[in-house]
């Protein structure tokens, strides 16, 4: 989850006109195996020549906010694995922390470790900027993970999920199932409102929705749990006795939105969850219940911004790319997992 303001663009084509620079998933949270070594990539797949074959040892220091989340677990472990697919990757994680005063120290450790990369998710960027700053000014590259500093100064890359564009393609898959019926009745449980993540994915969903003649017609708010999930999804379901279509941005939450529509024995619209839990895709694989399809938040940030950290001590560049340089900033993209590609993505699906 990101508690950072994105800058909303919606072009004409409303899945489409979402400007990302999309890093294939390289990990999955699932537990390790060779077969999940074997298609993460990494110095023992090599070819000579390619950016993936090894080089000088590169000392990453990383840190992120506690599991106390599925998506944020996900976080940590795709990263741990992203490292361990490559034998020029010394990650040295500290431990998931919500103390900002922890996370400050854990960084200073790394820097007077004098470490080669930084890879950080704050618990609070704006609280972490000074620390992030210091390690820049150290000489020691920061790549800032979803939750985005103050300063520029201080990461020389983000990488960034795509909160807008999760409402975006939540909205543009609905109005693709209406199909021209202005009449059908939306719904959405959100997160925590006062989250600018929450606010971007709901103002997302309102605009793709506005394409097609459409709006939310019943709207509540949870807290990203299990329990709020089910208290928020019990008074929508009070409150709205018709529903076509629902979206929930969380599919944490979801587990308790699910709970909650079959306690209400109700099954007249359609599901869409929110970032992309495997539980959520199992589901949308049996296609036994409302849930129908979800919007991917991606866990693989921080195994993004591991690669990307030992390609800019390596002195290396995307090879996708002409440009001779690692970008500032990756978003990644929010697409819509459905039946016919949920085999694309269940493999670096977090578990809730």
């Amino acid at each position: 989850m990101s508690l950072r303001p994105i800058h909303k663009q919606l072009g004409t084509s409303l899945v489409a006109g979402i400007a990302v620079l999309s890093l294939a998933a390289c990990t999955s949270n699932a537990s390790d195996s060779d077969s999940d070594s074997e298609s993460s990539g990494g110095t023992s797949q090599a070819e000579e020549g390619s950016n993936d074959e090894a080089g000088d040892t590169v000392v990453i220091g990383f840190s992120a906010p506690a599991a106390d989340h599925g998506w944020m677990g996900s976080i940590t472990e795709s990263t741990r694995q992203a490292a361990e697919a490559y034998d020029d990757i010394d990650l040295r994680v500290a431990e998931g922390t919500n103390e900002v005063s922890l996370q400050i120290a854990q960084v200073e450790t790394f820097i007077n470790d004098g470490v080669d990369a930084i890879v950080l998710l704050p618990f609070d960027g704006a609280a972490m900027t000074p620390v992030a700053l210091k390690a820049m000014e150290a000489g020691i590259p920061v790549v800032n993970v979803d939750r985005e500093f103050d300063d520029p100064n201080a990461a020389r890359v983000t990488v960034l999920g795509d909160n807008y564009g999760m409402g975006v393609s939540a909205g543009a898959y609905i109005c693709e199932q209406a199909g021209g019926n202005e009449d059908a009745v939306v719904a959405e449980i959100a997160g925590i409102d006062s989250l600018p993540l929450t606010q971007d994915r709901s103002q997302g969903f309102e605009d793709a929705l506005k394409e097609c003649g459409l709006d939310v017609d019943n709207r509540v708010a949870a807290d990203f749990t299990v329990e709020g999930g089910e208290k928020a999804a019990s008074n929508l379901l009070q409150a709205a006795p018709q529903i076509d279509y629902l979206w929930n941005h969380d599919d944490d939450q979801g587990v308790g939105v699910l709970a909650a529509i079959e306690s209400a024995g109700r099954d007249e619209f359609i599901m869409i969850g929110g970032a992309g839990s495997a539980n959520a895709m199992r589901a949308i694989q049996e296609d036994n219940s409302v849930l129908k399809a979800t919007v991917i938040y991606p866990s693989t940030q921080g195994a993004d911004g591991v690669k990307l950290a030992r390609l800019l001590v390596q002195g290396k560049s995307m090879s996708d790319l002409v440009e001779i340089e690692v970008p500032r900033t990756v978003q990644l993209y929010a697409p819509v997992v459905t039946s016919e590609n949920v085999d694309q993505f269940i493999d670096t699906a977090f578990e809730s």
